[in-house]
Formats: structure tokens, C-alpha cells, sequence
């Protein structure tokens, strides 16, 4: 199975790039993506805003793995649009599901993962977890064939307005697990 992990964003509110910071010697992103190929979500598509982003990343993320760069065409243009960009490709759109990603989110597991694969049901284009407050939809396993129109139609707001009118289940889970980092203060808190 395939993921997208999303790394092109700004960082605007940490003020420097999230997934270079380490969190418990390792960077952020480098912890995602060792959950995600200890899951069995190989090959792991990252999606960039810059040539220069992929090398840094690249240093810090195990070179073992099977991961493909991929430069976002419009730079910082959103999680929605880097995500229709990457479904609309031959290789995703032929996926029965599709596991998304963030670089910011360090506490993330194999296993939170692989609950998303075996709870998912046939008739759902997404399951999302959430820990009971707050909703992960950028952690989502998604169904790209169902869902790729409805995020190209998608008119903007926040991602998981739109997943939550769409076929889904919730994954309930340890909030810490899907918790991301944001802001020094968040990072702080651990």
C-alpha cells in the first residue's frame, strides 16, 4: 500500500521547518516516515515544496526505504492541493487505499496505521482518526478513486468538513499518537 506524507508547508507558526526538528533525537519527519515503512506503506510519496527541502529531508530519512520526491506544483498552496495533485497520478489513482501523512505529527505509530487498514470498510472512502475531540483527516487512509472528484470540487474550509460529508468511519485513538506539532509552546508540552 502507498502513502502520501505532506511535507510542503511553511512552518510559518514554529518559525523554522517542523520536520527537521528532533524529537527524541530523530526528525519529525524521519519518525513518520519509519511508522509509515514499518506499516507496510511502501512506497512512501513525499510531496515538497522545494528542490532544496528534498535534500534536506532526504539526509534525514532512512535511504533504505522506497520513496519517491515529488515537488508540489503550486509552493505552499495546501494540504487539499498537494493531496489532488498526487491522487490524480496513474499510480495513486490505481491504489485501493492510500495512507496520508504529515511531517509534523512525531508520535504517530506503525500500529495507529495498520487500525486504520483493518477498520476501514468496504463501503467507506476514508477512515479518519480522531482521539474523540479532535479529528486527524491529514492521518486519514483514503479510497483515492471515490475521493479525488469530491476534493476537486471541494470549494475550501477545513479538510475534514469535506471528509466528514463523505462515507467515512473514525478510528478512535490515543490522542497523543496523533497529536502534531505546531508551535514551540507544542513542542514544549513534551
Amino acid at each position: 500500500m502507498r502513502a502520501l506524507l505532506l511535507a510542503g508547508g511553511r512552518s510559518r507558526r514554529m518559525g523554522k521547518d517542523k520536520a527537521l526538528i528532533e524529537v527524541d533525537g530523530k526528525a519529525m519527519i524521519a519518525r513518520v516516515v519509519d511508522a509509515l515503512a514499518k506499516a507496510g506503506r511502501e512506497p512512501i510519496r513525499i510531496a515538497v515544496a522545494t528542490p532544496e527541502k528534498m535534500e534536506e529531508y532526504a539526509v534525514v530519512v532512512n535511504s533504505s526505504y522506497n520513496i519517491e520526491w515529488v515537488l508540489d506544483s503550486m509552493q505552499h498552496a495546501g494540504p487539499v492541493e498537494a493531496i489532488i495533485e498526487n491522487l490524480n497520478d496513474p499510480l495513486c489513482l490505481e491504489q485501493d487505499t492510500i495512507q496520508l501523512a504529515t511531517a509534523d505529527v512525531p508520535w504517530i505509530t506503525s500500529e495507529v496505521f495498520n487500525s486504520l487498514e483493518t477498520s476501514i470498510s468496504k463501503n467507506d472512502e476514508l477512515i479518519i482518526p480522531t482521539d474523540g475531540d479532535l479529528l486527524q483527516p491529514l492521518l486519514s487512509l483514503i479510497r483515492p478513486k471515490l475521493l479525488v472528484q469530491s476534493l476537486e470540487c471541494w470549494k475550501g474550509g477545513p479538510l475534514h468538513h469535506l471528509f466528514m460529508k463523505r462515507p467515512h468511519s473514525l478510528l478512535m485513538v490515543d490522542g497523543e499518537l496523533i497529536r502534531n506539532i505546531n508551535t514551540e509552546i507544542d513542542l514544549e508540552k513534551y
